[in-house]
């Protein structure tokens, strides 16, 4: 099961914090269809935010069509977003990087800062490439 870490410094809402992990953990295939997602309670409980703010993100996912609400059951994971799984080797070599990175005196907001530009970098070079 996932839990939910909210950052309140970060600026971004809590509630798209939370849809932005699930679908993360989507995408690494850590949540997979069938799979229930915390209540609001356990969110609550866990991260100290107001109910309302899960049920919001609950339902930004199911707008999505990533999740259904089941009364009385729970809310389960209906989709994937594809992509790999967590255990891929390219995560391994990626935190064997961060690693040296840190190793270099980086701090976590330097890292963020060096692997976006280098991958908005790649993706333009990408889509040049298509005549995009």
């Amino acid at each position: 099961m996932v839990e939910f870490r909210i950052d309140r410094r970060s600026g971004v809402a809590t509630y798209l914090q939370i849809v932005q992990q699930t679908r993360q953990a989507l995408r690494l295939g850590l949540l997979e269809p069938g799979d229930r997602l915390p209540t609001a309670r356990e969110v609550v409980e866990a991260t100290a935010i107001n109910p309302n703010t899960v049920l919001k993100a609950y339902r930004e996912l199911e707008r999505e069509g990533l999740v259904e609400a089941r009364r009385g059951l729970g809310t389960f994971v209906t989709r994937t977003l594809g992509g790999q799984a967590a255990d891929t080797p390219l995560r391994a070599e990626l935190a064997d990087w961060v690693g040296r990175a840190r190793d270099a005196g980086l701090e976590q907001d330097d890292i963020t800062a060096l692997f976006t530009s280098v991958l908005e970098e790649r993706t333009q070079d990408d889509h040049e490439g298509d005549g995009a």
